[in-house]
């Protein structure tokens, strides 16, 4: 199945040199964990994290002194888009717009008034930029805390839906829902609650999913199965791990649905079993590992490694190159045909110079 073709139809958004929703790609999102005032370290990870395949950055703009390094890297020439992450102080949003932020992000919950979030409009309407609403268990309202008793999917939902209507009463449509939990059921519930009912994007995460082990596993279970049902149209990987790493498994969970527009190498590997007589889970690491390394993984070709005679001729000959183990030694396999037998110590070397010529 081809998920790109039943997402839901959503307004096409512009985020400075990209766009969002309508029939443009899901993009991958990380966020900067150096400090905003200082200059060096965010340019520093952001060309770190634009080599890693990111879309878009968010950025905390807590104070002036970030909002100076904001404006001084958006006069650099940096690409990708920028996203000026805000809380309480509803000043630094319309600092940021000024500054040259490509979209604004608040949080309902703590920004203030009606009146606040206005200020806030005004500006982003005045650079043409959207603004995404954030909405997390963490920072709910306390009337609507009150109301559910809990940060639940329905409350969570309210929230977000009381914050569009005051956008909208306003006339500003530019907007980007982003509903996180911490809680993947409520998440997953949360976000399918808002895709009934409006018809903007959707930026998906689970908020302070963990360490990259079991945040891995709860973003690809609340991401992957709304994507799978067509609702979502940017998404993090949250990690407690460095921002290039999030990246890096946004894009692999992309590519696990067929959705990734930029990393088209899609790998695969048996599990192995007793028939297995090479190393197969060193050669698949290494393999992974290299073509990563090397900037192959941009190159559209299913790569197949392969443990026994079971399924792996098959599986070999359905990709583009792979190899089918044998005893001490593998089948190298291209385009469906047997090209040669490969002693086990070069297997890696010799399928990457196939991929390298592909």
């Amino acid at each position: 199945m081809n998920f790109n073709r039943i997402r839901r139809k959503t307004k096409k958004i512009k985020i400075g040199s990209i766009a969002i929703g309508g029939d443009a790609p899901v993009a991958v999102q990380s966020m900067l964990n150096v400090p905003g005032h200082d200059y060096e370290a965010v340019c520093s990870q952001l060309h770190r994290l634009e080599e890693a395949g990111c879309d878009v950055v968010r950025m905390s703009v807590p104070d002036m002194a970030a909002v100076h390094v904001l404006g001084n890297v958006k006069e650099s020439g940096f690409r990708l888009p920028l996203v000026a992450d805000i809380h309480f102080d509803y000043r630094m949003a319309v600092e940021a717009a000024e500054a040259g932020a490509d979209k604004i992000r608040i949080n309902p919950g703590n920004i203030g008034s009606r009146e606040r979030v206005r200020a806030v409009v005004t500006a982003c309407r005045k650079h043409t930029i959207p603004i995404r609403i954030g909405v997390n268990g963490g920072s709910l309202e306390k009337d609507i805390l009150e109301k559910y008793g809990a940060p639940t999917a329905e409350a969570l939902a309210e929230s977000a839906a009381r914050h569009i209507s005051i956008l909208e009463e306003f006339d500003f449509s530019d907007i980007v829902i982003a509903i996180k939990s911490s809680h993947v059921p409520e998440m997953i519930r949360a976000n399918e609650l808002i895709a009934e009912r409006y018809s903007y994007p959707i930026h998906l995460g689970v908020t302070e999913a963990g360490t990259p082990h079991m945040g891995l596993i709860k973003s690809s279970v609340g991401i992957g199965s709304l994507l799978c049902r067509g609702i979502g149209d940017t998404i993090r990987v949250s990690l407690t791990a460095p921002p290039e790493e999030e990246v890096r498994e946004g894009r692999a969970l992309l590519r696990a649905l067929g959705m990734d527009s930029k990393f088209r190498m899609n790998f695969i590997s048996c599990p192995t079993c007793g028939r297995t007589r090479i190393d197969i889970i060193r050669i698949a690491k290494e393999v992974e590992a290299r073509t990563e390394a090397e900037g192959l993984t941009e190159k559209p070709l299913t790569v197949a490694v392969m443990g026994c005679a079971v399924n792996g001729p098959g599986e070999a000959k359905n990709a583009d190159i792979g190899i089918a183990g044998g005893i001490g030694e593998a089948l190298l396999i291209k385009k469906g045909e047997i090209i040669q037998k490969v002693p086990e110590d070069r297997i890696v070397d010799t399928l990457l110079n196939e991929i390298r010529r592909m």
